[in-house]
């Protein structure tokens, strides 16, 4: 697979299959939506100007994550002017943004939004809200309550076969099950949405969540022989520093590239087909799956769960 500056020069050849993603790994303003807005719709002009197919955003890029008692001042609606302008802006170059989005009932969520052709073609709503540590999520959210597949139009591409995607945001990674849910519906590409504060102490000069991320990204596209695109922030919130380290990795578990550094960037990398095909040859463990085995351990251990 391709990354900057390589493709840019394949960029400026003819119509290609293959879809371009960008990381737009930036630091949004605490609560200031309006800003953010703007911002985006800026990033989002420069990554169709670079021939990008889909840019994807940090988790919460509309609003900062450690909001606390502006979670409400910040949070959106899909029919609200904010994503009706980002919705407009996606006839250019596919986009998943983060935010702090509002229902009928008044519930707010977490949730990465995909626009496509002017339209709203995805919402996931993040189902596992961390509180602990730093974290304080579900004193302010409620959580979602599903993961689910869909087709990304990636119109610009022309790609000759569709591209399944899902979404998971941050925490939802950490659980193993989420990836393999999104797997089981047939997903080619798993983004991760993320605001990661730098925590821990790892081996050399990684912080430890740089190094759980790694960990976690390469593995689950290994075992699930499935990209997985991931898109952190950078900057700081209460003193408290994001590590950035976004990146794209391939079926085979490998970085394409370099990940990025800790300040704002916006790297690009080719999404390849035939790097799917050849890792699923070669490792067919999506293919091998029993399915019928866990599905009848799950009903044991409910039914256990019961007595």
């Amino acid at each position: 697979m391709l990354s900057d500056p390589d493709v840019l020069a394949e960029l400026a050849g003819e119509a290609r299959p293959d879809p371009v993603v960008a990381l737009a790994q930036g630091a949004p303003r605490l609560g200031d939506v309006p800003a953010n807005v703007d911002r985006h719709l800026e990033l989002i002009a420069q990554a169709a100007e670079r021939g990008a197919d889909l840019v994807v955003f940090p988790e919460l890029s509309l609003t900062g994550y450690f909001l606390k008692d502006l979670v409400a001042d910040s949070a959106v609606r899909l029919e609200g002017k904010e994503i009706s302008a980002l919705a407009r802006a996606s006839r250019a170059v596919d986009c998943v943004v983060g935010c702090i989005l509002e229902g009928d009932d008044h519930r707010l969520h977490n949730a990465a939004v995909y626009l496509s052709r002017g339209e709203v073609v995805h919402v996931h709503r993040k189902v596992y809200l961390p509180t602990y540590g730093l974290f304080d999520e579900a004193r302010y959210l409620a959580a979602g309550d599903r993961f689910r597949a869909f087709t990304m139009p990636l119109p610009s591409a022309r790609a000759h076969r569709e591209w399944r995607a899902g979404i998971l945001i941050c925490e939802d990674l950490w659980h193993p099950t989420s990836p393999a849910v999104l797997a089981r519906d047939g997903v080619d590409v798993v983004i991760c949405p993320s605001a990661s504060p730098g925590r821990g102490v790892g081996s050399g000069a990684e912080l430890g969540t740089a190094q759980s991320y790694d960990v976690m990204t390469r593995t689950y596209a290994q075992l699930l022989t499935t990209y997985v695109v991931y898109c952190n922030r950078v900057g700081y919130e209460d003193g408290v520093g994001f590590w950035g380290g976004s990146r794209v990795v391939g079926p085979d578990g490998e970085i394409r590239g370099e990940p990025a550094s800790r300040e704002e960037a916006m790297p690009l990398h080719r999404l390849e087909r035939g790097a799917l095909r050849r890792a699923r040859i070669a490792n067919p463990m999506l293919r091998d799956e029993r399915h019928d085995v866990v599905d009848a351990e799950m009903r044991r251990l409910r039914r256990r769960s019961r007595m």
